[in-house]
């Protein structure tokens, strides 16, 4: 491994690995872990790993409150069966405390949340169940808010939506911006008391898709002291050249927007996952416009994030703002926001 990777804080704020697991069998869930994504998750330093809570098609809306609390039991029984090597954490000091003693730091994040619906409410109880971080909204529309595919309508965060960033400040759960559609961006930024995060979103004024934060979103999340963690998945960086260069330029560009201390990791490793979770009946050529299948070499899962530093050592990067991208801006982050009440924030 890169010397200086070894050496970093890495932290990756998006890899669907949890649907992988949740897919298995109960008994089958932390070994499964143990043998698949542990040695991968290795490989790569990974230090810090969120895991989106994401609801596929067929369980929403009626059993997507179900599938959500069985993905975070999966995550709990995962944490249990290998606490030698990782930890479920739920503030910065239980992230701090799994780093010194050599363990993953594993935070939950609710991609879209549909199962909370209109009952704000239920985001104390996912709270409670340990989720961290949380977005409102996928490609399509809730309850809450519009997605991206849905920029059409100019769609702002509905009252629940209004409600539930302000439920997610006063608990101290990071609000996620990645897939929120452009009107509900503008709304959260507008509204918004405490830093929000992109967890895994790329530049659009490098690649026009609705799925990239324009540059004056990027300057929205790092005036209000957020980050905005970069996404690896091709098809969103580039339209042809699917190569780690393109990925670099959108490193350099947000940086370039936000600043350095406000630029990070969201990897949106999928193709495992992809790969594990859908049957062969079922497998779509395109996603929202763009191939499904088009992945950078190297980096389709965890074990290849190594290159994004040597790359980003090509390019010139000094040490210092490598190791602040790699992980310490969102480790920054979350110790001063996860499960801090609105009370007791800056």
């Amino acid at each position: 491994m890169n010397e200086l990777h070894r050496r970093a804080v890495v932290a990756d704020l998006h890899n669907d690995l949890l649907c992988a697991v949740a897919a298995r069998p109960v008994a089958d869930w932390a070994e499964f872990f143990r043998e698949r994504w542990l040695p991968q998750l290795r490989a790569g330093g990974v230090d810090v790993q969120a895991l989106p809570v994401f609801i596929d098609d067929p369980y929403r809306p009626e059993g997507a409150l179900r599938r959500t609390l069985r993905m975070i039991e999966a995550a709990h029984r995962l944490a249990a069966g290998n606490s030698d090597a990782v930890m479920l954490c739920e503030d910065g000091g239980q992230i701090d405390q799994a780093l010194a003693e050599g363990r993953i730091a594993l935070v939950l994040a609710l991609e879209s949340a549909p199962g909370v619906g209109e009952d704000v409410e239920l985001l104390e109880t996912l709270f409670r169940l340990g989720a961290r971080i949380a977005s409102l909204a996928h490609f399509g529309r809730t309850a809450l808010a519009d997605g991206s595919g849905e920029d059409g309508t100019g769609g702002r965060l509905t009252r629940a939506g209004v409600a539930a960033l302000a439920e997610m400040e006063r608990l101290g759960m990071l609000f996620d911006i990645s897939h929120l559609g452009a009107a509900g961006v503008g709304h959260v930024l507008e509204l918004a008391a405490r830093p929000v995060i992109a967890t895994h979103s790329a530049a659009r004024a490098l690649f026009d898709h609705h799925r990239n934060l324009t540059d004056e979103q990027i300057r929205g999340v790092a005036a209000g002291g957020g980050v905005v963690c970069v996404n690896f998945f091709a098809p969103y960086l580039h339209d042809s050249d699917y190569s780690i260069d393109r990925l670099i330029d959108h490193f350099e560009h947000i940086a370039g927007v936000a600043g350095i201390g406000h630029v990070g990791l969201g990897p949106d490793f999928i193709k495992e996952v992809l790969a594990d979770t859908t049957p062969p009946c079922c497998e779509r050529a395109f996603v929202e416009g763009v191939p499904a299948d088009a992945y950078l070499p190297g980096l389709t899962g965890p074990a290849g994030l190594p290159l994004v530093t040597e790359a980003l050592q090509r390019r010139g990067w000094p040490e210092g703002d490598i190791v602040a991208v790699l992980g310490e801006n969102v480790r920054r982050l979350l110790r001063n926001e996860l499960g801090r009440p609105a009370a007791s924030s800056g």
